[in-house]
């Protein structure tokens, strides 16, 4: 079922990337964009947005005040740490050689002496962080970013990005383990990086979302011009500035209007 669902998913965003992804963002002038979706858009983002302030919101900045440091912290790491195998494969379909090696590197080692990922001890090992996606795979093999997209229950995207965020999901080792609830681990390991990112980023991310004329334009411009400059910048730590924006994230943040 998964699969199917999978399957269908991947096909229907594919058919939208090659029919509209006729200018490459190497075509493009800085700040430009290709939004022809834009009125559903901007439902979908309103709809984000009452979902942001009625829910996540308030449940993220309960986690992190309630929850002591160390412990969000830890279920971090854990996030990080089982989306690694997927930065390898999509290094190696880059490559990206030495990035792969890192990413399987640090990913046996924060799984033993880290204690299932809980702990980091590559980064006290002088090990490189590792973070790529299938949407940077399809960069490095040519595919245009293709129009803008507001995911439902997740946010700004351009199609290219969409089809990767769905890639990445359904290839996880985890999301086919025929026991319960391991396949359901990484969704919820990744809910909890992303609670923790929305209440320690709240006042950067409310003012984008609550105290902005346009919301919805603001996340897209942010969107585009950090994904830009990560997918064209060589040798960038995907770790480096990510919170100086709160939509760099490979899920790009959702809480738009």
């Amino acid at each position: 079922m998964q699969r199917s669902v999978f399957a269908a998913t991947v096909l229907i965003l594919t058919g939208m990337l090659s029919a509209c992804a006729t200018q490459s963002v190497e075509q493009r002038a800085a700040g430009e964009f290709f939004d022809p979706f834009e009125p559903t858009n901007r439902k979908v983002h309103a709809f984000n947005k009452v979902l942001d302030k009625a829910i996540f919101r308030p449940a993220s900045t309960g986690y992190v005040g309630f929850i002591p440091e160390p412990i969000v912290t830890s279920l971090t790491h854990f996030a990080v740490n089982l989306s690694m195998p997927g930065v390898v494969v999509d290094a190696v379909l880059q490559g990206d050689f030495k990035t792969a090696g890192n990413g399987l590197a640090r990913f046996l080692i924060n799984s033993t002496v880290g204690i299932a990922g809980l702990a980091d001890p590559s980064t006290d090992f002088n090990i490189p962080r590792a973070d790529t996606d299938f949407g940077e795979t399809l960069y490095v093999w040519g595919v245009g970013e293709g129009p803008m997209v507001e995911l439902p229950f997740y946010g700004p995207a351009t199609t290219r990005d969409a089809v990767g965020i769905v890639a990445d999901f359904f290839t996880s080792p985890l999301t086919f383990s025929p026991v319960r609830p391991v396949d359901n681990i990484g969704f919820y390991a990744s809910l909890l990086e992303r609670m923790a990112d929305r209440g320690n980023f709240s006042d950067t991310i409310d003012s984008i979302l609550y105290e902005s004329a346009d919301s919805y334009a603001q996340a897209r411009i942010i969107y585009l011009q950090n994904r830009r400059f990560e997918l064209a910048g060589d040798g960038v730590d995907g770790y480096g500035d990510l919170y100086d924006d709160p939509y760099a994230d490979i899920y790009g943040d959702p809480y738009a209007e």
